[in-house]
């Protein structure tokens, strides 16, 4: 590993719950966007991100392992926004703060707090960087790239959130998770270099929004082709002719139905994810930036930045090539 080592029992609980996980990019997709990001950041923080790259990209998952096994009541609402639910987007409130005092506890637990969330851990995320609390940086930046991975995932800021509304159940996992997992080999995920957001709160709207004007198209594509196509053949069905339910406890979407609707998307799941990648760099960028661009050169031994240097510059290499995960990577 590049960066310290993780408590042994923690990554043997790790190995347990993962296999719990069901929504939300999966781990291949939120493992990949943290990784690819921290290939994204400039030179001077690049540095400091890339010798604890193994954590920033296994804490990535942390999150949804929060939300579904250990059931943290508050990390539900943090991972979308059923934006239909709040009316006119001018009316919005501009911070969490405001957010818990115009609605009531219940009416953000059902319809999210996504935005506002991101929002306040980049508030977190740099007071960390002013302070040069390395495990605080670590942290933060880890959980702050898996919810903006939710951010672009388009049914997390829909109240239609799993087609339910529409007759399209199923479609959530099978465009965040099922996709990722059967085509990202094939993804160039190399994005350019980190930008700084002048204006967090107006990049981190456009962002929500950017991501809502695709909840019509997705569900159009899956509902044209859920509808022209045999049930047989959208879903696995056993020897009895019954539709399989899949690990989601929903009808398991065959592998020739997933090609199929991966195919009319054209290309948009590998689009989110490299606005993901582009986005997580970007705030983790801003936050440094706007702490004052810290030297954290002295938060890491001289030693552990001297031997990972080699592999960060072979890296990069394959990064800006398409190539950071090639096929070795593919289980990882």
């Amino acid at each position: 590993m590049k960066n310290f080592k993780m408590n042994p029992k923690l990554i043997a609980f790790f190995a347990v719950i993962i296999g719990f996980l069901t929504l939300s990019w999966g781990i291949v997709g939120h493992e990949r966007i943290n990784k690819a990001a921290v290939m994204a950041l400039p030179q001077q923080l690049q540095v400091f991100f890339y010798n604890h790259i193994d954590f920033i990209t296994q804490e990535a998952s942390v999150p949804d392992i929060r939300k579904y096994a250990l059931k943290y009541k508050d990390e539900n609402p943090r991972h979308y926004i059923d934006l239909e639910n709040f009316g006119s987007t001018d009316s919005l409130p501009k911070t969490l703060e405001e957010a818990t005092k115009k609605y009531d506890a219940k009416f953000l637990n059902d319809n999210g707090i996504l935005p506002w969330y991101i929002e306040d851990m980049m508030v977190k995320l740099t007071k960390a960087f002013k302070e040069k609390n390395r495990a605080e940086i670590l942290f933060l930046a880890a959980d702050l790239g898996h919810y903006i991975g939710d951010a672009h995932m388009p049914l997390h800021t829909s109240a239609n959130h799993d087609g339910q509304l529409t007759d399209q159940k199923g479609i959530h996992s099978l465009w965040e998770s099922r996709l990722p997992e059967l085509f990202v080999k094939n993804y160039k995920l190399n994005v350019p270099e980190a930008q700084y957001y002048e204006d967090v709160h107006k990049a981190t709207w456009a962002m929500i929004m950017d991501t809502h004007s695709l909840v019509d198209s997705l569900l159009a594509v899956d509902k044209k082709l859920r509808t022209s196509t045999p049930e047989n053949q959208v879903f696995v069905v056993d020897a009895e002719g019954k539709i399989v339910k899949s690990k989601y406890n929903s009808a398991k979407f065959s592998d020739e139905y997933a090609a199929k609707l991966h195919t009319e998307l054209n290309g948009m799941v590998e689009s989110q994810m490299r606005k993901s990648i582009s986005a997580t760099a970007s705030f983790w960028y801003t936050a440094w930036v706007n702490a004052g661009k810290p030297d954290l050169s002295d938060l890491d031994s001289k030693e552990l930045t001297t031997r990972n240097s080699k592999a960060l510059k072979q890296d990069l290499k394959l990064f800006q090539k398409g190539n950071l995960f090639g096929m070795q990577n593919q289980n990882d």
